[in-house]
């Protein structure tokens, strides 16, 4: 048996898996995240922690883990976790969704003309160097006291092990990554006022990069096992899809909204602010375009409305006939794919008397939509089409949002089993992919079972290229009213 380890945004989740493939077993639990100012998403690395070691004590109070053999991380990309030299948090996480570094991005890239020719990308708030620049100039005394910077997933790496280890999947999204040659950058990381004995080793995601501690072990009652390098949380759900050879396609609702193509050799094309990453294998790559605000919308949107539930709105929604009069921006965080704009924000158009919650709902479910088919207009025309496209991700339970999202984008997709767990599944694959060296990786990475093809409707699809015209041009026009709410 493996386990994997997804440290998300809204919540920690497992997987335990048979070496079969089969799932066993998954937990999840609750995160929250802290915004004390406009642009400014955080979190308390410590309740990472909290998490996992709750969801590891239920998972061994129902389950016997004594045939585990491994395990490995997955986690929410960029996120600025910083250690002093006791290996203690210095501060609050700053998130992959957090703002306040725009102005940081512009100053590296001019301080760093090279910078998207090393990365692949543009530099993007989001990303953890402006963070760490950020940092130095706003909050000098915690910048001097930095030993370690770590990302999400390895606190928790370090927390169960004790080592200072990434993967390069994840490193890439640093943009300290030589995303070409799977290495730090010394200029990129000097250009933060940082040095590389501040990063932690890097480690493909299928190499092992350390030992679970022996007390942990006996908490569990697992073996001391060894614990691979994992992923990031979108490289990580491929895996759990079977994504990993050139021409395969992912879309993953959670959160965020992400689509990611794999790809055997190297690729970038950062003017469509598209993503340039390493993936979880050896010699693997990816092109990813990445919305802020997917399904989190609908949390938002839930309590906006104080609706019971996600579920409740879901229900309205399908039940509703769609208003053509309403629109939905949905960059409630600001926008990465294809704006590049930290400061766009969310908004409701076309709204009347006769204007009912369902009809929000549904507005908002295409506004996702329609944020996600620039992504994708992006991404293919940077000359790496999908030959199949897999659905992942806690949005993706919804038969109506999948037909909807299959009908806007215009290609087939496949949803398949364990897609609420995909990151967590990916991350247990690689663990065993760790251990077990010579097994074949097409068995172990063999796409789960499909529960629903979903195919393009005409009608369907030709309104929502008619909207979607309208909904580019809301944002075309509304662009010069987004400010710094700062």
């Amino acid at each position: 048996m493996f386990i994997g380890i997804d440290i998300g945004t809204s919540a920690v989740k497992l997987a335990l898996i048979h070496s079969s493939g089969k799932v066993i077993a998954n937990m999840s639990e609750p995160l929250q995240v802290s915004s004390p100012h406009p642009l400014w998403s955080e979190q308390d690395p410590d309740s990472w922690w909290q998490a996992t070691q709750d969801a590891l004590d239920k998972l061994a109070s129902q389950h016997s883990l004594r045939e585990v053999r491994g395990l490995s991380l997955s986690g929410q990309m960029h996120g600025a976790t910083l250690l002093n030299a006791a290996g203690r948090p210095l501060r609050p996480a700053i998130l992959w969704n957090d703002g306040r570094s725009h102005l940081e991005c512009t100053e590296l890239e001019r301080a760093i003309p090279d910078s998207r020719e090393l990365t692949g990308n543009l530099m993007m708030p989001g990303f953890t160097a402006p963070k760490l620049l950020w940092l130095k100039k706003n909050e000098p005394e915690v910048f001097k006291d930095i030993a370690k910077v770590l990302l999400p997933k390895d606190y928790i790496r370090y927390r169960l092990s004790g080592d200072y280890a990434t993967d390069c999947s994840d490193a890439a999204g640093t943009l300290w990554l030589n995303t070409r040659k799977r290495c730090w950058s010394p200029t990129l990381i000097e250009g933060c006022g940082l040095d590389e004995s501040q990063m932690p080793a890097l480690y493909e995601g299928n190499r092992i990069t350390g030992e679970l501690k022996s007390d942990l072990a006996r908490r569990w009652g697992m073996p001391v096992i060894p614990i691979a390098g994992g992923a990031s949380d979108n490289a990580a759900g491929a895996i759990g899809a079977g994504v990993y050879q050139a021409g395969q396609g992912m879309l993953s609702l959670g959160t965020s909204g992400v689509y990611f193509v794999a790809s055997d050799h190297y690729l970038a094309n950062p003017g469509s602010a598209l993503h340039s990453f390493c993936h979880a294998l050896p010699q693997r790559w990816h092109l990813m375009s990445v919305i802020l605000s997917a399904a989190s919308c609908l949390e938002w949107l839930t309590r906006l409305t104080r609706a019971s539930s996600v579920a409740e709105l879901m229900t309205e929604a399908a039940n509703t006939t769609p208003d053509d009069s309403v629109y939905f921006l949905p960059y409630l965080s600001g926008e990465r794919t294809p704006h590049n704009n930290p400061l766009a924000q969310g908004v409701f158009f076309g709204m009347t008397h006769e204007t009912e919650r369902s009809h929000l709902t549904y507005a908002v479910l295409e506004g996702v939509g329609y944020a996600l088919a620039d992504g994708f207009d992006a991404l293919h025309q940077s000359g790496l089409p999908p030959q199949e496209i897999s659905l992942i991700g806690g949005g993706a339970r919804s038969p109506l949002w999948r037909q909807m999202l299959c009908d806007i984008i215009g290609q087939p997709l496949a949803y398949r089993q364990g897609s609420e767990i995909g990151p967590a599944l990916g991350a247990a694959r690689l663990a065993q992919l760790a251990v077990e060296p010579a097994q074949d990786l097409a068995r172990i990475c063999q796409p789960p079972t499909l529960i629903q093809a979903h195919q393009v409707q005409g009608k369907a699809f030709a309104r929502h290229q008619h909207r979607r015209l309208h909904f580019q041009k809301l944002y075309r026009q509304l662009r010069p009213l987004f400010s710094d709410p700062s």
